[in-house]
């Protein structure tokens, strides 16, 4: 026997013997095919730098036979619903140049009342500063939600550029919102993180398009305004839902007695539905809602008929409902 042909079939049962004793996997990665430690390769930058660190969704172990259930629910039975905090402005400091937003009152009032029907724990401010509204969110940012379900905050508001404002200047949206991420809120990591935003997010109007057989009821009970400025859409993170009172780039409507359409039908559909329909499911219901609504009676005769549609930008990762609690 040659020493050629003798040193083929020594390779060729060394691999069977391989084989035989740690499997196809590990022969594959003496041929190159995998790489030799067993590792899987990262598409991204990001996921290389990201291993073993906290991600901000519910405390599960991924893995390749995990199914998903499309009916599963946060859980929302802890001891405590959670806080929800309000910043009412209605006025602002003469420099900035804004005109007091009458009705805003009445938003306010509204708010409070339905979420703690729901059973929240609601904090109410109004017209605070720009450093006043900070501490308020930080120290929310800083307690302990460990027994809560969840936590909700509005602004009621002119906005700007991704900014709303507090009676002296305005906010960053989203230095806000990142105070509630996993990484600096450890005990809303995997909960529903709210935040609803009544202000103006453009300088247009929604042209209606009337459907066959259908008339919109006008307001004539108070006068109809805008809400200043745009606030464009968010990205906030996992477990995350922003709530806006309409589309980018569009005016918001607020009459001066009744308060703004947006919290109106969204207090009215909490009333009706906040402890029985999901949340979403109740948040599309009010944009089909505020959508039916033009305006009447305005000074700016350019705005009669016009429209508005409301919109949500949902991070959830499961359904939400606000169940009643037990007692």
């Amino acid at each position: 026997m040659s020493f050629s042909v003798f040193q083929s079939l020594l390779i060729h049962y060394s691999l069977v013997y391989i084989k035989r004793k740690v499997g196809y996997a590990s022969t594959m990665s003496l041929s190159g095919d995998i790489g030799t430690n067993g590792s899987v390769e990262k598409d991204s930058k990001l996921a290389e730098t990201n291993q073993g660190g906290l991600t901000e969704t519910d405390g599960f172990i991924y893995s390749n036979s995990f199914s998903m259930d499309p009916a599963e629910e946060y859980k929302m039975d802890h001891k405590r619903r959670g806080t929800a905090l309000i910043f009412n402005q209605e006025t602002f400091y003469w420099q900035l140049g804004m005109h007091p937003r009458s009705g805003t009152t009445a938003d306010r009032y509204n708010l409070v009342k339905r979420l703690q029907d729901l059973n929240f724990d609601v904090q109410a401010y109004d017209d605070l500063k720009v450093e006043e509204v900070l501490d308020k969110i930080s120290d929310a940012a800083e307690a302990n939600h460990s027994d809560a379900d969840c936590f909700v905050c509005v602004f009621l508001s002119h906005g700007e550029n991704d900014h709303v404002y507090a009676y002296n200047g305005k906010i960053y949206i989203q230095e806000i919102a990142a105070l509630f991420k996993g990484d600096k809120c450890r005990s809303l990591v995997g909960k529903p993180k709210i935040f609803i935003l009544q202000a103006c997010r453009g300088d247009k109007h929604d042209d209606p398009v009337v459907p066959m057989d259908v008339v919109d009821s006008e307001v004539k009970t108070n006068e109809v305004v805008v809400d200043a400025g745009v606030v464009h859409t968010l990205p906030a993170g996992a477990d995350f839902l922003m709530c806006y009172s309409v589309a980018e780039g569009y005016y918001s409507h607020r009459e001066t007695i009744n308060g703004s359409w947006y919290i109106q039908d969204l207090c009215e559909a909490f009333r009706k539905f906040g402890d029985s329909l999901e949340f979403t499911e109740l948040l599309t219901l009010v944009n089909r809602k505020v959508s039916m609504r033009s305006v009447g009676n305005c000074k700016d005769r350019n705005a009669i008929g016009k429209k508005q549609v409301p919109c949500f930008a949902s991070m959830l990762t499961k359904k939400l409902y606000f169940r009643p609690k037990k007692q």
